[in-house]
């Protein structure tokens, strides 16, 4: 197996659909682009034209050398995405920050967690993912699809599913179709958060057992009695025996505020 199919790497070559994907944050000469996986810079050379100043993070120092001789006024790093120090980004004058990316399959969760995680240094993004991925975190309550990336994405960000990628739009085409999410970040949560652990603790324990009815799901997974999760539910106005693909942020914010 060479490096490149060892990372995870299908390179676009579609330049319809790398056109489709820069408009979607539409880069202007005051902004600052930060490009994820640039590869062999389908999307990199229209930034380039676009943007004031585009940053590349690029993990293969093969593939980050040949950019950084092709496009010269691009800063090519030689980075790793997932812990790469997005919080130390700063806008231009007038400018926003935008992060674009075709995420490598097997680590586009933990990018994305690192991007939330540094929201406010962040305007918007257009990540490409795995289309399964991609449908978890823009699903609305209610479906399989929605989870607990779903509700921490939407808690800090506007999200939707922008567009949809088949396979031959890649060099080698991958196995699984791709989606690109539009997301603008919020600039407080969409729902007010007491206590911002503690939500994440219960939306996290509510689908570690999702087939099970809440109250059960929340007492296994933060150790407390049923009579104290039941309680807490009814108090927030939330069914008990409801199942947490069913909940609201906001339901999942009252619930996480009443319990102990």
């Amino acid at each position: 197996m060479t490096k490149r199919r060892a990372l995870g790497q299908h390179f676009l070559r579609d330049h319809a659909i790398a056109r489709a994907i820069v408009d979607l944050v539409a880069p202007t000469a005051q902004d600052l682009v930060v490009e994820i996986g640039p590869g062999d810079g389908a999307l990199t050379g229209l930034l380039a034209g676009r943007a004031a100043r585009v940053i590349a993070l690029e993990i293969d120092r093969t593939l980050g050398a040949a950019l950084r001789a092709r496009l010269p006024a691009v800063e090519v790093l030689d980075a790793d995405a997932r812990s790469w120090d997005y919080t130390a980004l700063a806008a231009p004058a007038g400018g926003r920050v935008l992060i674009l990316g075709n995420l490598p399959y097997s680590v586009g969760k933990p990018i994305l967690a690192a991007l939330i995680a540094a929201r406010a240094a962040i305007a918007e993004m257009a990540l490409m993912l795995q289309r399964e991925v991609a449908e978890r975190i823009a699903a609305p309550p209610g479906g399989k699809a929605y989870g607990s990336l779903s509700v921490f994405t939407q808690l800090h960000c506007d999200v939707r599913l922008a567009l949809r990628v088949p396979p031959g739009a890649f060099r080698p085409p991958p196995k699984v179709d791709s989606a690109v999410l539009h997301l603008r970040v919020l600039r407080a949560p969409r729902v007010p958060l007491a206590d911002p652990c503690r939500f994440e603790s219960v939306v996290r324990a509510a689908f570690a057992q999702r087939r099970k009815m809440l109250a059960n799901a929340l007492g296994a997974g933060l150790g407390l009695p049923l009579d104290v999760v039941r309680r807490a539910a009814t108090a927030a106005n939330v069914d008990p025996t409801r199942r947490a693909e069913t909940l609201s942020l906001s339901e999942f914010a009252a619930l996480a505020a009443g319990l102990p």
